[in-house]
């Protein structure tokens, strides 16, 4: 009963939503593996990805220009249930190539997952983002993402796809395909390798050329230690669309346990 009421729950929240069109810069380089904060637990995350080598021309005018610039958010999070985590990215910002710091808006999220999902074989959750923009993050002041979440733990490989959906409220059609995938192997209990790959097709009613998509591909680690979980990671771009070289950093750590 209690996974039914989570999956009509978030389908009522994917039908209120409203509908999508593609996101313009990106604070958190991230697989979502279904697992959250225990019950009463406050998490912090801290996001970080910087571009060494990236597109020197705006997404649009007046737009934070990616390449040589950091972006990054700390995520506030804490475990309602043992199904449903709430979250709260506040501040986004960017420190651009010129050194100039630019506060980004801020993002409320609710995550619904199958319990205890780093023990199952079969894992399956979904996530919803709601965000207030500024105006050179993203040319409309409220969109949202919609991200399901399916994996599996086979042994010590691990998959994980997000096939995500930006929604910028403009219509069904326009929601934006913008699906991650992860795949890695557990060295040990604490130590992990693998790929992603971080993915925008375009809006659903018509995707864009394979010139203006945008495909990059990372390699990664993950450290999970008593107090901090550590990942890392640097990417690379498959298309002429996408950023050069990304490296990205991601540091967790629970406040309250």
């Amino acid at each position: 009963m209690l996974h039914r009421g989570m999956v009509r729950l978030a389908i009522l929240i994917l039908g209120l939503a409203g509908f999508a069109e593609a996101r313009a810069q990106t604070d958190e380089i991230q697989v979502y593996n279904a697992e959250i904060a225990a019950p009463g637990v406050f998490n912090l995350t801290l996001h970080d990805n910087y571009t060494p080598n990236g597109r020197t021309v705006p997404e649009f005018p007046g737009a934070v220009v990616p390449n040589h610039a950091l972006n990054g958010v700390p995520e506030w999070a804490y475990g309602v249930t043992n199904w449903f985590e709430a979250g709260l990215y506040l501040p986004l910002y960017s420190l651009s190539g010129n050194g100039s710091l630019t506060y980004n808006g801020f993002k409320i999220r609710t995550l619904f997952v199958v319990p205890d999902a780093a023990s199952r074989t079969f894992f399956y959750g979904v996530n919803f983002e709601f965000s207030w923009n500024t105006a050179h993050w993203d040319q409309r002041r409220n969109t949202q993402e919609i991200r399901p979440i399916l994996g599996w733990h086979l042994g010590d490989v691990e998959i994980i796809v997000n096939p995500i959906l930006d929604n910028s409220y403009q219509g069904f059609s326009r929601l934006d395909f913008a699906p991650a995938t992860r795949v890695a192997y557990n060295l040990s209990k604490t130590w992990a390798v693998g790929a992603e790959e971080y993915d925008d097709f375009g809006p659903l009613r018509g995707f864009n050329s394979a010139s203006r998509q945008q495909h990059q591909l990372f390699g990664v680690f993950d450290y999970k230690g008593k107090r901090w979980t550590l990942e890392g990671g640097a990417g690379v771009g498959l298309t002429s669309s996408t950023d050069r070289v990304v490296f990205k950093l991601i540091l967790s750590r629970d406040l309250n346990r």
